[in-house]
């Protein structure tokens, strides 16, 4: 029921993951009046795969994540968390309010052993390959110890989903000198180099975020969503330029024509929505937030986020190796 669309993109977005994920079961909570009747005209196979859970109340995207915890006991959202904790679902999936789904997250599902905060944890697209960020808005506010903690889950999630046998860990600061920053990322920075479990390789500034340089980028929940949001801007400023440029003229169009295959190949890597589907790591369940602003496209990935951590199995792995880290 969340995101700036709400049920006109995420049941169209689950009905693809079944075609995607022959083996996944799907159940949709939130309003029946909603949900049900966009389930009408899919395929008798689909539907045996997918079901409706009715809720009576939904968080609203500018609920107090309080508000939300304590008086709302009854949403879409707390009820779908609820169902990871007992057991029925093996992840959830959301595109709704950031903090309330932080909080209920956090009160129903508790975090792993050693952690004090969950983060918020993406994938960025580099050179190359990919490298993960966090904390992109789950705590605003963080001490070094936490920043710390961060460095160590996002390790063990390197090793985990891409067999990083050492991931190289870097803090993102407003300079690479070891004087720069203030004194929360100074002394998270002697915190993380004197850990020998850890392959820090020191600072990095925003724009190296996409160099690939590092496997793990730390930094707070303020400093990362202004990061994040900031390049998603930038993409679509590209994307808007670049088309703007090839419908000059009859030449430009011809030559943008020419070059489509080219454009089109490279605005799929670069698509925010293709990295769409945030873990809250820490937790102790596989919870993804989905990008409020999704497509259909942007909230299946953030569905196939969610199977691949399944998969993987991905929070027993954390906290198995979280356990040995901190022996």
């Amino acid at each position: 029921m969340g995101g700036d669309f709400g049920p006109s993109v995420t049941v169209p977005a689950a009905i693809s993951s079944l075609a995607a994920h022959p083996r996944i079961e799907l159940v949709l909570f939130g309003l029946e009046s909603e949900l049900s009747p966009r389930l009408a005209n899919i395929p008798s196979a689909d539907r045996r795969r997918i079901s409706v859970r009715h809720c009576d109340e939904v968080v609203a995207m500018d609920d107090k994540p309080s508000q939300a915890l304590r008086s709302k006991k009854s949403s879409s959202m707390r009820v779908a968390i609820d169902s990871l904790k007992s057991g029925e679902a093996d992840a959830c999936v959301s595109a709704g309010n950031t903090g309330a789904l932080m909080a209920i997250g956090y009160y129903v599902l508790k975090t792993s052993p050693g952690i004090d905060r969950p983060a918020i944890c993406v994938s960025l697209p580099t050179w190359e390959g990919h490298s993960y960020l966090l904390d992109l808005g789950a705590n605003v506010d963080n001490c070094s110890e936490h920043l710390h903690q961060f460095a160590l889950m996002g390790t063990v999630l390197s090793r985990v989903l891409d067999g990083e046998s050492a991931p190289k860990v870097a803090l993102l600061n407003i300079g690479s000198e070891e004087i720069k920053g203030n004194e929360q990322v100074k002394l998270a920075a002697q915190l993380i180099g004197e850990d020998q479990r850890l392959n820090y390789m020191g600072y990095l500034e925003a724009d190296q975020l996409f160099d690939g340089e590092a496997n793990v980028i730390v930094c707070d929940g303020f400093v990362g969503n202004v990061a994040l949001k900031a390049s998603e801007g930038t993409a679509r400023l590209i994307a808007y330029k670049g088309q703007h440029a090839f419908r000059k003229n009859a030449l430009t169009r011809l030559l943008g024509w020419l070059a489509r295959p080219i454009i089109r190949r490279v605005q799929d890597e670069i698509n925010p929505e293709a990295y769409n589907g945030a873990f809250f790591l820490g937790l102790q369940g596989v919870l993804v937030k989905s990008h409020g602003g999704a497509s259909v496209m942007g909230f299946q990935h953030a569905i196939d986020s969610a199977v691949v951590s399944v998969e993987n199995r991905m929070v027993e792995q954390l906290d198995h190796s979280l356990e040995i880290l901190s022996a």
